[in-house]
């Protein structure tokens, strides 16, 4: 029995940023899901019942605690359309040297909070 391989386990695997990258794209992808898709259903209704309904949405959606919460659903977005592609190249057969692969992970964390910025910026500006 003790000459049995063990399975690999997180005391063993060094953490590494293709792991966060990993773990981010299904918490931004089940962010959208869970807080995205209602409050884009509430925005949907709101628009759709009239001034007033609308008005309340907008009240709530450009308080502090609004723009958090659509600041975070923008980074969700970002960040796992940024996982997507990486995963894309991935399924394709590339990427998958240590180097290249950490490189791509930060790549795409770092781009999915310059996208996230920009739109932002972008959102103020107008």
């Amino acid at each position: 029995m003790s000459n049995r391989p063990l399975s690999p386990h997180l005391q063993i695997w060094k953490w590494g940023p293709h792991m966060l990258v990993s773990i981010l794209h299904r918490v931004a992808g089940d962010g959208m899901a869970l807080v995205g898709l209602p409050i884009l259903l509430w925005w949907l209704s709101a628009l759709a019942s009239g001034p007033e309904a609308y008005a309340t949405f907008t009240d709530h959606a450009m308080s502090w605690y609004g723009i958090i919460v659509l600041v975070g659903i923008s980074w969700a977005f970002f960040s796992h359309m940024c996982s997507g592609i990486r995963h894309f190249v991935l399924d394709m057969g590339a990427g998958y040297e240590l180097d290249i692969n950490r490189i791509f992970s930060i790549v795409s964390i770092g781009t999915a909070i310059v996208l996230t910025v920009a739109f932002w910026a972008g959102v103020m500006w107008l």
